[in-house]
Formats: C-alpha cells, sequence, structure tokens
C-alpha cells in the first residue's frame, strides 16, 4: 500500500517526520519538488521520497496538509485522480483570525470534503493536534490522542492500523459527523493555549478511556 503526504507546511513536515517511521516508501508530495526535498533533508528523513504533486496523487492513502480554504478548490482540480482513494483529512475550518468557524453549527469540515468528492473515502484524523505536539507527543505522561473518523469502515480502519506504531494514543472516532465536535473542541483549546501561553504545543487526552480504542 502507498502512502503520501502532501503539503510542505509545518503539519506537513510534523505529520512526514512522524509517519516516515512506521509506513515504508512514504512520499511526500509538493508543487515543487525541490522543496520537499529540501526539507526532507533538513529534517534528515533520508527514507521520505520526495515528489511532485501528480505521483503522491497515486498513492492509495493521500494525507493532506492544506488549510481548509485551499482544500475543496483543490478537491475539485484532482477529483478524478482522488477517485476510488483514501484521503486523511486534517483540516479545520477555521477562519483567518482563528476566532470563529467558516461552517455553521452541523458541518464539519470532513463532512463539506466529503459531499465534494464522493468517490474518495474521506477520513479525518489530527484534527486536534497543533503542529509542535507532533514534535512531543508525550506530555508529562501522558500521549495525545489522535481521532480517526470516517463513514467508510474499511478505510478507517486501514488508517488505524497504518497509524499504529505512532507516538499517540490512536483511538477510533466514529462517524465523520463527530467532526463538528471535535473541529470545535480544538479551537476551543487553541483559546484556552493562548490565554496560559502553551500555544500552539496543546492536544487532546481524555480519562477514562482504554489505551486504545481501535480494535473495539
Amino acid at each position: 500500500m502507498k502512502v503520501s503526504v502532501i503539503g510542505t507546511g509545518r503539519m506537513g513536515g510534523g505529520l512526514v517526520r512522524v509517519l516516515a517511521p512506521v509506513v515504508p516508501g512514504l512520499t511526500w508530495g509538493s508543487r515543487t519538488v525541490e522543496k520537499a526535498r529540501s526539507f526532507a533533508e533538513e529534517r534528515g528523513l533520508a527514507d521520505v521520497r520526495p515528489t511532485g504533486l501528480e505521483e503522491a496523487l497515486e498513492a492509495d492513502v493521500i494525507v493532506h496538509a492544506l488549510w481548509f480554504k485551499d482544500v475543496i478548490p483543490w478537491a475539485a482540480q484532482y477529483e478524478e485522480c482522488l477517485a476510488g482513494k483514501i484521503l486523511v483529512d486534517i483540516a479545520n475550518p477555521f477562519t483567518a483570525d482563528f476566532t470563529d468557524f467558516t461552517l455553521g453549527w452541523g458541518q464539519s469540515a470532513a463532512e463539506r470534503l466529503q459531499a465534494a468528492l464522493p468517490r474518495t473515502r474521506i477520513v479525518g484524523a489530527f484534527k486536534n493536534t497543533f503542529w509542535r505536539v507532533l514534535e512531543r507527543p508525550v506530555h508529562e505522561g501522558l500521549t495525545s490522542d489522535v481521532f480517526v473518523t470516517s463513514d467508510d469502515e474499511e478505510a478507517k480502519r486501514t488508517v488505524l492500523n497504518l497509524l499504529r506504531g505512532l507516538p499517540f494514543r490512536v483511538m477510533d472516532g466514529g462517524l465523520l459527523r463527530n467532526n463538528r465536535t471535535i473541529e470545535r473542541m480544538t479551537l476551543f483549546e487553541r483559546e484556552l493555549a493562548m490565554r496560559n501561553g502553551h500555544y500552539p504545543y496543546v492536544s487532546w487526552r481524555l480519562f477514562g478511556m482504554e489505551n486504545d480504542s481501535s480494535d473495539k
């Protein structure tokens, strides 16, 4: 199974860094191959293969690290390439100043992306995980949670299995509609972290849960 990450921003780089040790042959796609290659060399990611965007889209599982305002137009442009694929959505529908949402109640970025790509299997993950947490997912002995959601059970199971071995507690987060809550709680955690001087090192850990609910 071929896996790629698309995007060379802070989240894209962080995801490549944590996925590379557990995903053999991981590709890192960018509009500019040299940019991805330079970033991989800077981070010492010798096992990661930098590629152009078109080659990254050939993977079976694609993790996009795009802003929500960009991902819907991007999805429309590459709808045919993405058909039949698993696309992991990490986006949150925040306004540019991070004070509100661009979608109303009863909607989520993951559901909007699924509606835009009906032939693609959308899986939500890493929505509550800010980029600094990807560098250090364990805080005072507690491991950050990652919630994996999808309306396609097989696709969700594929991603849950793919993420095994990461230094996170990976949880089955249920259906895509649960991202309505996850995405809003993520903005709430950002507000708290900003007021307490911890942003962007902030994530979730739910007490009283099994260590890993992905087998349940």
